[in-house]
């Protein structure tokens, strides 16, 4: 499995929508103990805790129909992963595609209208290369 630098560890990370992100994330780090290791812009950061992590995410950058939130997860050759989800009934909103942040991902909706991101990690990418900020 390839590490990416520019992705959050973690096999299940959660997407949590807020109004200020950056407020949020230093809410988050304060109280809760987190620790910001890559700041994208005004509209994302990912926040790491022991070996896990999580994203903050600007209000509205989901596409989860019931909410301000979604999961992330990964998965080893997510094509077949996809294939699997398709043939189980799950609705695909977005199909595999492979992004310069060095990961290749699909989004599905679950039974409950729930939003899911499967991501694989197919090269390792300086963050700083497609603009994000190390911590």
């Amino acid at each position: 499995m390839i590490v990416n630098r520019s992705a959050p560890p973690g096999a299940v990370i959660p997407v949590l929508g807020y109004d200020d992100v950056a407020a949020a994330s230093d809410w988050l780090c304060e109280a809760f103990g987190f620790t910001e290791r890559l700041r994208i812009g005004r509209h994302r950061a990912q926040l790491v805790y022991g070996d896990g992590g999580m994203v903050v995410s600007a209000k509205g950058m989901s596409s989860d129909a019931i909410g301000d939130h979604s999961v992330l997860m990964r998965v080893v050759d997510i094509d077949r992963h996809c294939a699997r989800a398709k043939a189980a009934g799950a609705r695909i909103l977005q199909e595999p595609t492979s992004h310069p942040y060095g990961e290749r991902q699909y989004s599905a909706e679950d039974i409950g209208g729930h939003v899911w991101t499967f991501t694989e990690s197919v090269a390792d990418v300086d963050p700083a290369s497609w603009g994000a900020t190390l911590r």
